[in-house]
C-alpha cells in the first residue's frame, strides 16, 4: 500500500481543521496503550455523486467496539455520520478510505484511562487498490508463524488500536519472506484470518468463511460478500477452516475495507486456481463492485451519498 495522499481537513473532536493543524499530544493514553477504537470505511464514485459504503454499520460496529473497552464516545452515530459525508463533500473527494478513530487522550498513565478525555477524529484521503496489482492479479500470501490472538485475552469482535501490533507482526513477517499478505491461525491451530481481512475459500461451487468462534473480525465487507452471494446463487457456509482445508480449496479470496475482494493465488509457495483469480472469486468480484458503485439497485440502501448532504 502506498503512502497515504493528503486531503485538506480531518473532522477532530468537532470541528474540521486543516490535516497539519489535526495534532495528539505524546502523553496521549492511546499512544502509549492502544487505548483507542478506529474503523475503515470507502467510499465511491456512483452516478449520483460520491457514496460511502455501509457507513451506518460501519458508525455502529465503532461504538460497540468502543463499549468493550468502556469508551465513552462523546458524540452521537448522526453527528459522526453528518461528519464524515460533509468531510468528503469538504475535500472534494470521491474514491476515498476513510478512517474515525477514538481515543483516550492526555490526562493519566493509570492503566484504567477513567478520567482520560476522548478524542474523536475523522480523516478522509484518495484511496485505490490496498493491495496493489493483487486486486486483479491476486495476491501470494503465507500461513503465519505469527497466531491469532484469543479472544480470552482481548476481543477479537473489537476494532482496536493496540490489537493491530499482532497483524503488524504477521505482515513484517509474510513481506520479509516475499510474500504479499499473511494468514492467521488461532491458538487451536485453526485458519483465523488475514492481518486485516477476513477469509473465504470455494470448494465445489459453494463459498465457505468462518465465523466469531475462530477469532476473526466480523467483517462488514464479509456480511456483504455472503449476502450478494445469496443472490448470486453461490451456496455460502460459516464454518471453522483447517489449514487442510485451504490446500484442497478450488480458490481462496480475501474481503475487507481495504482489501475490497482480492483473489488469493499462492500460499505458501502452492498454487491457488491454477495461480490466477478463480471465476467464482471474480463473478463475486465484479458484483461487490456493482454494488458499492450504486450499480445494482437492490442494495443501494448500503450507500450514503455525501451530495445527499450538501443539497439538504
Amino acid at each position: 500500500m502506498a503512502p497515504f495522499t493528503k486531503s485538506d481537513t480531518i473532522w477532530f473532536n468537532g470541528a474540521f481543521v486543516p490535516w497539519d493543524a489535526a495534532r495528539v499530544h505524546v502523553m496521549a493514553h492511546g499512544l502509549h496503550y492502544g487505548t483507542g477504537v478506529f474503523e475503515g470505511i470507502r467510499s465511491y464514485e456512483t452516478d449520483d455523486g460520491p457514496a460511502v459504503f455501509r457507513l451506518d454499520d460501519h458508525i455502529a460496529r465503532l461504538f460497540a467496539s468502543a463499549a468493550l473497552y468502556e469508551l465513552e464516545i462523546p458524540y452521537t452515530a448522526a453527528e459522526l455520520t453528518s461528519a464524515t459525508l460533509e468531510l468528503l463533500t469538504r475535500n472534494r473527494l470521491t474514491r476515498t478510505y476513510i478512517r474515525p478513530i477514538a481515543f483516550f487522550d492526555a490526562h493519566s498513565l493509570t492503566l484504567w484511562p477513567r478520567e482520560c478525555p476522548v478524542s474523536v477524529a475523522i480523516a478522509a484521503m484518495p484511496l485505490g487498490a490496498y493491495l496493489g496489482e493483487g486486486i486483479t492479479k491476486g495476491v501470494r500470501v503465507c500461513i503465519s508463524s505469527v497466531r491469532r490472538f484469543d479472544a480470552s485475552a482481548i476481543p477479537t469482535t473489537a476494532k482496536a488500536c493496540g490489537q493491530y501490533v499482532n497483524s503488524v507482526r504477521a505482515v513484517q513477517e509474510a513481506l520479509r519472506r516475499g510474500f504479499d499478505e499473511a494468514i492467521f491461525l488461532n491458538q487451536r491451530g485453526e485458519v483465523a484470518e488475514g492481518s486485516g481481512e477476513n477469509l473465504f475459500l470455494v470448494k465445489d461451487g459453494a463459498i465457505l468463511t468462518n465465523g466469531e468462534e475462530a477469532g476473526v473480525l466480523p467483517g462488514i465487507t464479509r456480511a456483504s460478500v455472503l449476502e450478494i452471494a445469496a443472490t448470486l446463487g453461490i451456496p455460502a457456509r460459516v464454518a471453522p477452516i483447517s489449514v487442510a482445508d485451504l490446500s484442497a480449496a478450488d480458490e481462496l479470496f480475501f474481503t475487507g475495507t481495504a482489501a475490497e475482494v482480492t483473489p488469493i493465488v499462492d500460499v505458501d509457495g502452492r498454487a491457488v486456481s491454477g495461480g490466477t483469480p478463480g471465476p467464482i472469486t471474480l463473478r463475486l468480484q465484479e458484483s461487490f463492485f456493482d454494488v458499492v458503485h450504486g450499480r445494482d439497485p437492490r442494495f443501494t440502501r448500503w450507500l450514503a451519498y455525501a451530495d445527499a448532504l450538501a443539497s439538504s
